[in-house]
């Protein structure tokens, strides 16, 4: 079974990722969908995803909206801004960069970032919103 628009999306970010050394630099592979128990600070990991069908008469289609958050106990929010500024260089317009299977990734395009303080107080969390646009191949 060959994965859908949102799983084949988040296979072909993460694999662009970790491939970029600017994200490695700072998180190394570190980069989840769902973190280990008792992870290693700073790490990235895979937010909210939506696909939203957008077909056409003549090809499958789909606006893909996502978030990916970075995590930082470093104090200050100096690591988790480096980390969102990292990922949005990563993959603002940089559709070739991303490889999918089945699919043609049209647009991607970093919305915008925020950094919050984590609900314990301990750290930060960068969320970069980014929103896609695939094809069916």
């Amino acid at each position: 079974m060959s994965n859908g628009f949102a799983l084949e999306l988040q296979k072909g970010i993460r694999a662009s990722l970790v491939a970029d050394s600017s994200i490695t630099d700072i998180v190394s592979t570190r980069v989840y969908d769902e973190p280990p128990e008792g992870v290693t600070f700073p790490y990235v990991r895979f937010g909210r995803i939506e696909p939203t069908s957008s077909d056409t008469d003549a090809s499958l289609g789909a606006e893909v909206a996502l978030t990916i958050e970075g995590f930082s106990r470093a104090t200050g929010r100096v690591q988790a801004t480096q980390i969102a500024e990292a990922i949005r260089a990563s993959l603002h317009r940089q559709e070739a960069s991303v490889s999918l299977s089945g699919y043609t990734l049209v647009e991607l395009i970093c919305e915008n970032y925020f950094i919050d303080r984590e609900r314990d107080e301990r750290g930060n969390v960068a969320t970069v919103v980014f929103s896609a646009m695939l094809q069916a191949s």
